[in-house]
């Protein structure tokens, strides 16, 4: 039989991306739904076609927050073991992660399905981790975080491509940005493969599922091709954001202060900033360049939205010290003379 379009397209992008297509062990995220069962169909199509010759393990994460999980974790097993590749299947209590950490549902699932593919891959000795996000899920990304104000850097959504955590070797790959959810339903019934449907998708609780059952509809009246559009422009940010990136780069590394230099005792690694420096410069690139640094600091961008930003830039004005913002999680953020300063803690 010939290569269906389907498997032709993640063929494309798999080599857009290159990844390996031989000599090496791959992991691929299965929830069981859809996109995650079309990706892996089609990888074995690929293989069988002998397009694609790594080694395959299929990693599934049980989060325990629905009575049928342990079915889907069977089901998803039991896929694998037909399709001829080895499964990884863990177990996570999500729910009690979310109430220890003061988290939501979603971040707590999220974090704790990163860090089980980031072992798994590391048990296989695997470079990359595949997972099946779709246009779809790009589209939803992009408003969701629009609505949270964020910056372009946000507003670029989702990276084909990225490090599946800070300073790690291990890349986090999205193949199916290209698809749409419909395409990878189709694909399923065509492979004659049922997939699994989780009813936690249709709970408007949940920010994202909201945005998927209201909004996007709402805006697809306006413009059918709506999510094509949200994809593009989040792309075009992107390609923006990267040139953003190597210039507010080199501007951090010239406003930096060391801990020796900089005035007062600090209580952190984190360098001191030249406030007359930073001020001199313009906007998108001083904020992106404080945004790196308060993620240095910080250990990410979590709950630092626009608003918290702008904060932190006002401190270049005037010559007062003295000021502080308060930052979201802990942390503060100290004018001090010429100086910003990054505390982590109250004093």
């Amino acid at each position: 039989m010939r290569l269906s379009q389907f498997s032709r397209m993640l063929l494309a992008e798999w080599r857009k991306l290159r990844l390996p297509n031989a000599g090496e062990t791959i992991v691929v995220a299965v929830s069981g739904g859809a996109d995650s069962t079309a990706l892996l169909l089609a990888i074995d199509e690929l293989k069988r076609h002998n397009k694609l010759h790594t080694t395959i393990c299929v990693a599934h994460l049980d989060h325990r927050l629905r009575k049928s999980s342990g079915k889907d974790a069977k089901w998803v097993a039991t896929l694998a073991q037909k399709l001829g590749f080895r499964s990884i299947i863990g177990r996570s209590k999500v729910a009690e992660d979310a109430r220890a950490a003061n988290d939501n549902l979603e971040q707590a699932a999220r974090k704790a399905r990163y860090a089980f593919l980031e072992r798994t891959a590391k048990r296989v000795s695997a470079n990359y981790v595949l997972t099946a996000h779709t246009m779809d899920d790009q589209a939803e990304t992009v408003l969701l975080r629009l609505m949270r104000g964020s910056a372009s850097s946000g507003l670029g959504g989702m990276n084909a491509v990225r490090p599946i955590a800070t300073n790690s070797t291990i890349k986090l790959v999205r193949p199916l940005l290209w698809a749409r959810r419909i395409e990878t339903e189709n694909y399923c019934r065509v492979r004659k493969t049922e997939f699994l449907v989780d009813e936690m998708n249709d709970d408007q609780n949940f920010a994202r599922v909201k945005v998927r059952k209201q909004l996007l509809p709402l805006m697809q009246s306006f413009n059918n091709r709506i999510a094509e559009a949200l994809s593009r422009t989040a792309a075009q940010l992107r390609e923006d954001d990267a040139v953003l990136f190597k210039d507010s780069g080199a501007l951090l590394r010239r406003a930096a202060v060391s801990n020796q230099e900089s005035d007062g005792e600090s209580e952190t690694k984190t360098p001191t900033l030249d406030v007359k420096l930073l001020a001199n410069e313009p906007p998108a690139l001083r904020r992106r360049a404080l945004r790196q640094w308060l993620s240095d600091a910080r250990g990410g961008t979590r709950r630092l939205e626009m608003v918290h930003l702008l904060a932190v830039e006002k401190l270049l004005e005037g010559s007062a010290g003295g000021r502080v913002v308060e930052l979201p999680n802990g942390g503060r953020v100290r004018r001090r003379r010429n100086r910003l300063e990054f505390e982590s803690e109250k004093v």
